[in-house]
């Protein structure tokens, strides 16, 4: 196991935040992993940065009415921010639209090139002749030849789930204009993965059959064993990294081929920065090169970046890809565009100062191995049971009694008490766990101390032998001590931010990793401790119902069909129903009303009576077009004095989405007044 460690984090995609699904199934993992790695005094370098290339982003462009480099730099920043708030410990986070990415995307492209590892092919895509452009796979929209569903994109049917090519649809047509594409001829060029059959099953399938993630080694094996086909590494497109080959105009390197290198231009940037040799994580056979992703980047991780690597011959290839399953939200899947999220710009703003209450719950329910669901409730049990009942009340309890009975010095206590190799243990399984990528098994081991502790302190109660037995006290307070030091110290790569409280309410600095293993006298007898703190605070039902109805909005707002449509009022009976009276009628007369710019004098014949109304309607009619207008009228609304004029019954008006009034009115315009509408 090499003394360097190459940590990557897939690049979150710039056309929105991230969301706890994120956070749970790449990003909180691979922090943990990076500062654990560093406790261990591993050279680290832990990169990532936001992939800013691709359709979605032009598409999420195009219909905001802005270009893809507004909606970059807009995520870039919320996105980085997040990560930032939520203690995300990247060495380096940049982005791929940098200029040192795209030189080393080009330069690595060329050096393929230029080694004959391409080919060149030429073959039919759609065309929309309106915009003058080919169309990639999802700017093309047709019928699902399997399900019917007649949104579907030329890649995927995201009703049914069925992967497909633009030229399986059924009457295809351009998201750019509308327009039936036609086929025209274009090169791109390939990469032929075929050719790396061999060496990705002698790499992967014979040799890390015993030390991947099956979920990952079976996805592979599954590649592999039906055959690997030339891909295109080039696109067709005006937003990305240009083909850097003459006659290439129009022409960009494929997302999934400039993305993965951005690892590598990333680590560039740090390098420079910071006075190291890029290579010796990327060249050199002395550094583990680890990859944090989901489980839909296993293909282009495990197969397409490694056959890329190979191709140039100067990389060293992945010792682990730990791909994690997905995360779903209340039972549903987690879904950007339906809004079904839990956005983690949103959580820091709603939860201000409790960061570790969603990487401790996100960790807890990790989706190591098969998908796994987070709920709110649950949440709220982790923090309440487990962080405030089991960790803070440990913790509180020995620095309180601590302060209580030797005003803030640890009292003495027996070095080679058998309690005290509890520490060790944990520390060591801990380690065990993290380095096996086991995130859920470490953090039971974590918390698990801190029930040892409790229990310890329960079974020794201190508070009773101080009068009787003081000696048997201060030993108890002692061993609370080096577990709850034990505990600072262990914490820090799952909740650095209560670490670095304990380790200030302890006054005690970071320690390696092995010290905790091999020294479980963390604080000696004498050292002067700071006030006791409340690390973790109950979460209110009231909280967490909040957030449960935030969902549930947007579930009802999913069921809109018009997205602009405000929430319905509160129920009404049927016999309040009964009591409104709709009627036709026809206005007569209408005059503007002085010194009122919205308001009108309308006369109305409700066919009942002649009556007066005062509507704000005058910045959408002039009195003039509203003379001999039949509409609909709430006759027996209360009247009420609007401008000194009393107004007698209310006009069915709606909005449109220019903002201008509209009349609710009959379809026969020959309706006579007073018929009762219901």
């Amino acid at each position: 196991m090499s003394n360097r460690k190459m940590i990557t984090a897939a690049l979150p995609y710039a056309n929105g935040p991230v969301h706890i699904g994120h956070l749970a199934g790449v990003y909180i993992p691979a922090d943990v992993y990076a500062r654990f790695q560093r406790r261990l005094g591993k050279d680290v370098a832990f990169i990532c940065g936001s992939d800013e290339h691709g359709i979605p982003i032009t598409i999420r462009a195009k219909k905001e009415g802005v270009t893809p480099q507004d909606i970059v730099d807009k995520y870039h920043e919320i996105i980085k921010k997040s990560f930032s708030d939520l203690g995300i410990s990247f060495d380096e986070y940049s982005r791929t639209t940098s200029p040192k990415h795209y030189e080393t995307s080009q330069d690595f492209f060329k050096v393929l090139y230029d080694k004959g590892k391409f080919t060149e092919e030429i073959s039919e895509q759609y065309f929309d002749e309106q915009a003058g452009e080919f169309l990639a796979d999802r700017y093309i929209v047709g019928t699902c030849p399997n399900c019917g569903n007649e949104n579907a994109y030329g890649d995927q049917c995201e009703k049914c789930g069925s992967t497909l090519s633009p030229s399986e649809l059924i009457n295809p047509k351009s998201m750019l204009s509308g327009n039936v594409p036609v086929l025209k001829e274009t090169k791109n060029w390939y990469l032929p993965l075929n050719e790396y059959e061999d060496f990705l099953n002698e790499w992967i399938i014979e040799g890390h059959k015993d030390d991947w993630k099956p979920n990952v080694y079976g996805q592979v094996k599954s590649w592999l064993n039906d055959g690997l086909k030339p891909r295109a590494m080039t696109r067709d497109l005006n937003w990305g990294v240009p083909v850097p080959l003459p006659n290439a105009e129009g022409k960009v390197l494929y997302v999934w081929f400039d993305a993965p290198i951005g690892y590598i231009s990333f680590t560039k940037e740090w390098a420079e920065k910071n006075g190291k040799d890029w290579k010796d994580y990327w060249q050199s056979e002395n550094s583990d090169l680890v990859h944090f992703i989901g489980k839909d980047n296993i293909v282009f991780h495990c197969i397409i970046f490694p056959a890329m690597m190979k191709a140039h011959g100067n990389y060293i290839m992945p010792a682990n890809v730990p791909a994690f399953e997905f995360l779903n939200l209340e039972n549903d899947k987690i879904s950007t565009s339906r809004n079904w999220a839990v956005w983690a710009h949103e959580y820091v703003e709603d939860f201000p100062g409790q960061q570790d209450v969603l990487r401790y719950a996100l960790l807890s329910s990790a989706p190591e191995t098969k998908d796994n669901n987070f709920t709110w409730k649950d949440f709220q049990t982790k923090n309440n049971s487990e962080l405030v009942g089991i960790f803070g009340n440990f913790i509180n309890r020995v620095a309180v009694l601590i302060h209580k009975y030797y005003d803030g010095v640890v009292p003495q206590g027996d070095i080679n008490s058998p309690e005290l190799q509890e520490i060790t243990k944990s520390a060591k399984e801990i380690s065990g766990f993290l380095e096996n990528y086991e995130f859920r098994n470490s953090l039971t081991a974590l918390i698990n101390l801190a029930r040892f502790g409790n229990q310890y302190l329960q079974t020794e109660e201190p508070w009773k032998t101080i009068t009787n037995s003081p000696e048997k006290a201060a030993q108890s307070l002692f061993v609370g001590a080096q577990i709850a030091v034990a505990l600072a110290q262990l914490c820090e790569p799952f909740m650095p931010f209560s670490s670095e409280k304990l380790l200030n309410m302890f006054n005690v600095e970071k320690k390696a990793w092995n010290d905790i293993e091999t020294q479980p006298v963390l604080i000696e007898t004498g050292h002067k401790i700071n006030e006791a703190s409340l690390l973790f605070s109950k979460i209110e039902d009231s909280v967490i119902d909040a957030q449960i109805q935030k969902l549930e909005d947007t579930k009802q707002n999913n069921k809109k069909t018009n997205p602009n449509a405000n929430p319905m009022k509160e129920e009404i009976t049927f016999d309040d129903f009964t009591k409104i009276d709709l009627r036709t009628a026809t206005i007569t007369e209408a005059e503007k009303v002085e010194k009122a710019d919205k308001l009108l004098k309308l006369t109305v014949d409700t066919g009942v009576d002649v009556r007066t109304v005062v509507s704000g309607i005058a910045e959408s009619f002039t009195p003039e077009e509203l003379i001999g207008k039949q509409v609909m009228i709430l006759l027996n609304l209360a009247p009420r004095k609007i401008r000194g004029i009393e107004s007698q019954g209310m006009l069915l008006l709606t909005t449109k989405p220019d903002g201008k009034l509209s009349f609710v009115t009959p379809d026969d315009s020959n309706v006579e007044n007073g018929i009762e509408i219901g």
